[in-house]
């Protein structure tokens, strides 16, 4: 009898285990049980996070923040790598160098990198960032500064974008370039997820400064997060509760990017957050106009509605900080794109913000950049952070390479 009941328990928790693990993921995702694992513990802390909010304990992004912690590490110097803590005008930054110096005199490129993590989360001191660094170090020959940019919801948007922007201005100069080894013509600015949209912001407002002389090469941008007007476009549907970011969580960190206001968050989640200087910038997001016929599938546009009077759109005091292109590159007139660097943009069929980088390819293009735009049809958000173990994927690996590849040719 007391047989027959362990086996019952047995039988019912592995029935729940299964049940909590199990998730529907496209059949053409490789390695779908190991995404299953991870996503079974992003969604774990994820709704650990929310419980902890509601009993007032601790921010949901601070719960949140556990993931960061737990893939931390104390980025070193190698044989092959040279790495040092460094203050670039008041930001922290890590600088990853070749050991060995330069024996023909040429100059080396520089890539300035920026973390992901929906701007409240992730630091470039993960072990993943570390890994990339360094091997963009040894493969191109290359210096590497990975910015540790402040994080909201302590600090909000703009303070993310200018804590880069500060580091890419004194990166720049001819006298700070010259102490690296540097070559004023092979620079690049990268990033992925959040950091992808930080990259290409910064992009936009470098080419508008008169007095920059110095001007970036390149730009590459790993599934960039690019628009915060429309958060239902045909990829934001299709994936919404796919791993690692389903829908509810990049509303999220939007709406703790721009406020702490709850009630923003709601609006955002319901798509009913524009107002009428927001409002007149939705041509630029317009996905039937700018995405590929085959991405359209059974969806059908329809504006967001524009709130008007007194609402959740004002509460986040500034209320232009919505059409702001330095939140939203996408929202930039084709005149500020016209002069951008050539471009990479990765996209990941199975990720929400794929139609943001879609979009954005579309866009540059008719404004006459050179864009390089390869897409995963079996990818997924976040893939590229996943190439140390446990969460070690091949995709991940892929991606870095062929990261690596283009900026090599390039750069």
């Amino acid at each position: 009898m007391m047989r027959s009941k362990g086996v019952v328990v047995f039988v019912l928790l592995g029935a729940l285990t299964a049940y909590y693990v199990y998730s529907p993921i496209p059949n053409n995702i490789e390695e779908r049980w190991k995404l299953m694992l991870a996503d079974s513990f992003f969604r774990s802390l994820s709704q650990l996070a929310e419980l902890s909010e509601r009993m007032g304990l601790l921010n949901y992004m601070k719960v949140m923040m556990f993931i960061t912690i737990a893939e931390r590490v104390v980025p070193v110097s190698d044989e092959r790598v040279q790495v040092s803590d460094e203050n670039f005008d008041g930001v922290e930054v890590i600088v990853y160098q070749p050991t060995q110096k330069q024996e023909t005199g040429e100059l080396r490129r520089a890539i300035i990198y920026l973390h992901g993590g929906g701007w409240c989360l992730g630091s470039s001191r993960m072990g993943p960032y570390d890994l990339l660094a360094k091997h963009m170090v040894t493969e191109l020959n290359a210096v590497i500064v990975s910015v540790e940019y402040r994080l909201a919801p302590a600090y909000h948007f703009p303070a993310q974008f200018e804590d880069v922007y500060r580091v890419l201005k004194y990166f720049l100069r001819v006298d700070v370039l010259k102490g690296y080894h540097i070559s004023p013509e092979r620079i690049a600015v990268s990033g992925d997820s959040a950091g992808g949209n930080l990259a290409a912001a910064v992009a936009q407002q470098l080419q508008k400064d008169p007095e920059q002389h110095v001007q970036l090469k390149a730009q590459a941008l790993i599934y960039p997060v690019l628009q915060a007007l429309d958060l239902n476009t045909p990829s934001y549907q299709q994936n919404q509760h796919m791993p690692i970011l389903p829908r509810t969580l990049m509303v999220r960190f939007w709406s703790e990017y721009f406020t702490s206001d709850k009630s923003f968050l709601r609006a955002m989640m319901a798509n009913r957050h524009n107002n009428h200087e927001s409002a007149a910038l939705l041509k630029f997001v317009n996905w039937s106009s700018y995405l590929p016929d085959s991405y359209h599938q059974a969806y059908n546009y329809s504006a967001p509605p524009v709130v008007t009077g007194k609402s959740s759109v004002r509460s986040i005091g500034s209320h232009h900080l919505l059409a702001d292109p330095r939140a939203s590159p996408l929202l930039a007139p084709d005149t500020a794109l016209r002069f951008l660097p050539k471009a990479y943009v990765l996209t990941c069929e199975y990720d929400v913000l794929r139609d943001d980088g879609l979009m954005y390819v579309t866009r540059l293009r008719n404004a006459g950049v050179d864009v390089t735009h390869e897409h995963y049809p079996g990818g997924f958000h976040g893939a590229l952070m996943f190439i140390t173990w446990p969460t070690d994927f091949d995709i991940g690996h892929r991606m870095m390479d062929n990261l690596v590849s283009w900026l090599k040719q390039n750069l």
